[in-house]
C-alpha cells in the first residue's frame, strides 16, 4: 500500500485517460492519492478527479507561487472559499515560494503564501508548501504568520534542500516529501537529506505529471511511478520498500485527514 501526497490533474484530461491511469496506480499498489490543486485550472482538475474516485483520491485546493501576480491574496482566498463549499479538503495548497524564475515578484509571493497559511489555521487543515531557492523568506513567513492548531503544520513537498534547511522545518512541525528527484543521478545532497528525516516525519509524492523518477525519466510522470520513489528510499535508509510504504502512508493518513 502507498500513498502519493502529490500529484496533478489538468481540468482537460481526458476521462478515459485518468481511469487508465488510476487504474495503473491501484495495480501498483498506490491505494491514496492527493490531487493538488495551485491554479485555477489544476483546482478544477483536482476536484474532478477527486468527484470521479472518491475511494482513492483526496483533494487539496490553492494557489501556487505563479498565480501571485494574476489576482490580490484576498480575491484568490476568497475563491478557495468558494470552491471549498462543496468539498471535502484533506489540506490547502500547494501554495509557497518559487524565487528562481520570477523573484521579481518575490513580494507578491509573499503576501498569498501567508494568506493561504491564515487560511489553513482557521479551517485547520495542513497546509502543502512548496519552496525553491527561498528558504530564508520561506522560513520568514513561517515564523510571522500564527498558527494555532495542534501537531504538524503540513508538509514541504517535493523537498530539495540539504539537511540544515530540513532541519529547520522539522523545527517548525512539518513534514517533508521526496519525489522522483531523489532519484536523480545527481541527488546525493538530496539523498543525505532523506536519510536524515526521522521515520514520523517523511511521506512520498510522485508531483507528477512533473518529475518523473528514474527509471522512468522522460516520460510523463503519473502516481504509479511512486513506487520508485520508496524504493529509492528503501535503499538510502537501508530498509525496505515494505517499510517504507507502510511508514508514509501511517504518516499521510495521520496527516490529511479529509475535513468538510
Amino acid at each position: 500500500m502507498l500513498f502519493d501526497t502529490h500529484a496533478h490533474f489538468y481540468a482537460h484530461a481526458s476521462p478515459r485517460e485518468t481511469t487508465e491511469m488510476m487504474a495503473r496506480a491501484t495495480a501498483a499498489g498506490v491505494t491514496q492519492i492527493i490531487a493538488v490543486g495551485a491554479s485555477a485550472d489544476l483546482n478544477s482538475g483536482a476536484i474532478a478527479v477527486a468527484t470521479a474516485f472518491p475511494e482513492q483520491v483526496r483533494l487539496a485546493l490553492g494557489f501556487d507561487r505563479d498565480q501571485a501576480a494574476e489576482a490580490s491574496p484576498e480575491t484568490l482566498v476568497e475563491t478557495l472559499r468558494i470552491l471549498a463549499q462543496s468539498q471535502r479538503l484533506c489540506a490547502v495548497g500547494e501554495t509557497g515560494l518559487d524565487f528562481h524564475y520570477h523573484p521579481e515578484t518575490a513580494d507578491a509571493q509573499c503576501a498569498l503564501f501567508a494568506a493561504q497559511l491564515r487560511l489553513a489555521d482557521e479551517w485547520q487543515l495542513p497546509v502543502i508548501i512548496h519552496t525553491r531557492e527561498a528558504d530564508e523568506a520561506t522560513l520568514r513567513v513561517l515564523d510571522e504568520t500564527p498558527w494555532h492548531g495542534n501537531g504538524l503544520r503540513g508538509v514541504i513537498h517535493c523537498f530539495t534542500g540539504d539537511k540544515a534547511f530540513a532541519a529547520q522545518l522539522l523545527d517548525r512541525h512539518f513534514a517533508i516529501s521526496f519525489s522522483g528527484i531523489v532519484t536523480f543521478r545527481n541527488a546525493d545532497m538530496l539523498r543525505e537529506s532523506a536519510v536524515f528525516v526521522p521515520n514520523d516525519r517523511l511521506l512520498i509524492e510522485t508531483d507528477s505529471p512533473f518529475l518523473a523518477p528514474a527509471p522512468q525519466r522522460g516520460k510523463r510522470n503519473e502516481p504509479a511511478f511512486v513506487t520508485h520513489v520508496a524504493s529509492c528510499l528503501a535503499t538510502v535508509r537501508n530498509t525496505t520498500a515494505e517499510h517504507i510504504a507502510k511508514l508514509t502512508c501511517q504518516n499521510a493518513e495521520r496527516l490529511f485527514s479529509p475535513h468538510g
